[in-house]
């Protein structure tokens, strides 16, 4: 009488035990996930979702207590009435104010950056009169954090030739930041060209003028009115203008500021005009190089290019484009004096950190081949040792299609879940090597032996997968920057033991039928 089979496990196997697309699709889904190891974005650590953002008020001329009381304090109030703030925190300073608002780990970023503008355009009507409007600026965490920090120096430290490094710079970051997934670039320690006013005041009081006078007069010819900075040393004061409108020193110059006594007096009468970059940022950024010797050489200026991707992009490919840009501008770099050092490769240090688990992964897998064989047999110990690298194909590839990249924490998983994925072809492999050798089965055939051993072990297997895929579920619902920072845990190892069911009624069978050699009872 012919074998019924009496659950998913025994149908499973006797539909694809002799299916000529169970090769083809074995094949398929081995080469789905090395196409997917190539293409899929590779970070160090996976996405974390942190909302958040300030909001900045400008009230001129107000000090920080009244800042606190007329507008601080309010807002902070009405902010507490959005859903999913955690922490609220407020500081003032003379003109300014600030209100840094974070939600809780996880909350969705575009919702809670809406509900935050949302909530201060509300209340525009409780700020004081004169107050300019707020401006609020959202947290983004996804292009904030840069993936390739690149120090420009130069290598003559006597050079002064601050704006052409600052021009070049700024060409070569124009370049980059138009690399294809390249979010943001941005410059640290740079100093900007421009034009430097120092007024002496003693010349500005013999002629009975006003600081604002010549700020006016600046500001007819240039686009943007000039910043006045404090005293410097001496009898001078610096008003730095800007160079939009502006051709050249000889203009700001002869700028009329005034007449006295019925002649003009010309802004080179009481002032040192010059074309430099902005003094008055007292901000710089300096590097440490080490010789052969490890000894620390001097410290020398440089400036910073940071470079950030879009999110779910491949945090390799884009460093790598990087690196080759800059190769691309070595030999101008190199006739302007100008030397970089790669101070943070974030592409790097993510393929660093994949490759080396993808090789533990790959020397666990013929760990367990190998501790199989004196138990079931080097034919047996080869079936399961093939069925793991499917496993984890079509696990990895789920992963991809649901945005997810592949960083230190899904690998990790993966490594997790490789001791339970491994069960379920063990114990089918097993029980069809028990069956063979058994004297009941002498008469029957090697595919009725297969498909009724795959059958006898469908209920227990799918039980006891089902039970520990759902000792994986709580960790779903962790909160936190923990939840967060584990959460392809739960998402990949469940996953993965779903599939090591189906590869373990599909494709263990075929494969057992290949390469196992059939022998006949008594055993």
């Amino acid at each position: 009488m012919a074998y019924k089979n009496k659950n998913i496990a025994g149908h499973l196997a006797s539909h694809f035990l002799n299916n000529p697309l169970t090769m083809i699709l074995a094949v398929s889904i081995l080469l789905l996930g090395y196409i997917t190891l190539n293409v899929a974005p590779r970070e160090e650590d996976p996405q974390i979702e942190v909302s958040g953002g300030s909001i900045i008020v400008v009230i001129p001329g107000a000090s920080p207590e009244a800042i606190t009381n007329v507008v601080i304090k309010p807002l902070e109030r009405r902010i507490r009435e959005i859903k999913g703030v955690e922490h609220i925190y407020g500081s003032a300073m003379d003109n300014v104010g600030m209100i840094n608002v974070q939600y809780y780990i996880g909350e969705n970023r575009e919702d809670s950056n809406l509900k935050l503008y949302d909530k201060v355009m509300q209340n525009m009507d409780t700020l004081p009169i004169g107050v300019d409007a707020p401006l609020i600026k959202p947290f983004d965490i996804d292009i904030d954090i840069p993936v390739v920090t690149v120090a420009f120096y130069k290598k003559d430290q006597n050079n002064p030739n601050t704006i052409e490094q600052y021009r070049l710079v700024r060409e070569i970051q124009q370049e980059i930041n138009a690399i294809d997934n390249v979010s943001k670039s941005t410059l640290k320690g740079i100093h900007h060209p421009q034009f430097n006013i120092e007024v002496d005041l003693d010349k500005l009081s013999a002629y009975h003028l006003s600081l604002g006078q010549i700020a006016k007069s600046v500001q007819a010819i240039a686009n943007n009115a000039p910043v006045i900075d404090a005293p410097s040393s001496g009898s001078s004061l610096i008003v730095f203008g800007v160079q939009n409108g502006i051709e050249n020193v000889d203009d700001l110059s002869n700028l009329i500021v005034a007449q006295y006594s019925g002649a003009p007096i010309y802004l080179k009468n009481i002032a040192k005009v010059e074309f430099d970059f902005n003094i008055q940022n007292y901000k710089s950024s300096l590097i440490a190089t080490r010789d052969i010797n490890s000894t620390f050489e001097t410290p020398i200026q440089q400036v910073t290019l940071t470079v950030s991707k879009l999110k779910g992009t491949n945090a390799v490919h884009i460093a790598q484009d990087v690196i080759e840009k800059l190769k691309e501008k070595d030999e101008i770099l190199g006739e302007s004096g100008i030397g970089y050092i790669i101070t943070r490769n974030y592409g790097e240090r993510a393929d660093e950190a994949v490759g080396e688990l993808l090789h533990h992964l790959v020397i666990t897998i013929g760990i367990i081949g190998l501790i199989l064989i004196p138990f079931l047999g080097w034919r047996e110990s080869l079936v399961v040792s093939i069925a793991v690298p499917m496993i984890l194909a079509m696990t990895l590839f789920i992963a991809y299609m649901t945005d997810q990249t592949i960083n230190r924490i899904t690998l990790f998983a993966f490594l997790l879940s490789l001791g339970l994925i491994v069960d379920d072809a063990i114990i089918v492999i097993e029980n069809i090597h028990r069956r063979m050798h058994l004297k009941e089965t002498a008469d029957q055939t090697f595919d009725e032996i297969i498909i009724e051993a795959t059958d006898e072990i469908g209920p227990s297997t799918n039980i006891a997968t089902i039970a520990i895929i759902l000792t994986m579920v709580p960790m779903a619902y962790v909160g936190g920057m923990m939840g967060q920072f584990m959460k392809p845990i739960p998402l990949n190892v469940p996953v993965a033991l779903a599939v090591s069911l189906f590869v373990a009624y599909v494709f263990t069978p075929y494969l057992a039928k290949k390469l196992i050699k059939r022998a006949k009872g008594a055993h």
